[in-house]
């Protein structure tokens, strides 16, 4: 029983790291973690000059199950309480792994199905940074994958209610969170 127990141990050990490789991942060919966001995903307002384009972003290994995908921007340090949600796409078809830089913005081409609802600057489609002059905001870029097709949603849900759904339909998530100052 000593050598089965020692065997089956061995195995785990040899086993384990090849799954390990296998976790629902973002990247981007954009943004890096930790690293300061470019001038292009920066707003063009209220004291800020960027392009407020939506960065490239591409995701591998969804859980199994996964039947759409959610993609947010939000920064958490945003002097609001609640934060500030620069992004919010859902409906994204299962089959989708990526979206093109600027496929949130204004004429941007995102998938046939997916929905941008209401962000914080209180219209659809990404908003580039712009936080307050010397503070250091994060900025988290996340897709969630769902074990639903649609939230049932449109776009004039607020970032709130999409998260609530999102949250209850998720089956897991990955991120990239950049930073940025001005």
């Amino acid at each position: 029983m000593k050598h089965l127990i020692t065997t089956v141990a061995l195995v785990a050990s040899l086993v384990t790291p090849a799954f390990a490789d296998e976790a629902f991942t973002l990247s981007s060919p954009d943004i890096a973690e930790g690293q300061q966001l470019d001038n292009t995903f920066v707003l063009n307002a209220f004291g800020c000059e960027g392009d407020s384009i939506s960065p490239a972003l591409e995701w591998s290994n969804a859980p199994e199950g996964t039947k759409s995908f959610v993609v947010t921007a939000y920064d958490p340090d945003a002097p609001t309480g609640s934060g500030w949600w620069h992004w919010v796409a859902f409906d994204i078809p299962a089959d989708v792994d990526s979206l093109a830089q600027g496929a949130g913005s204004e004429g941007g081409n995102m998938p046939d199905g997916a929905v941008q609802s209401r962000t914080d600057f209180g219209a659809t489609g990404f908003g580039g940074a712009c936080p307050p002059p010397g503070e250091v905001h994060r900025y988290e870029f996340t897709v969630h994958a769902l074990g639903v097709e649609s939230l049932g949603l449109d776009e004039n849900a607020s970032a709130a209610l999409v998260g609530f759904m999102t949250g209850a339909n998720s089956l897991g998530s990955a991120d990239i969170t950049a930073v940025y100052t001005r």
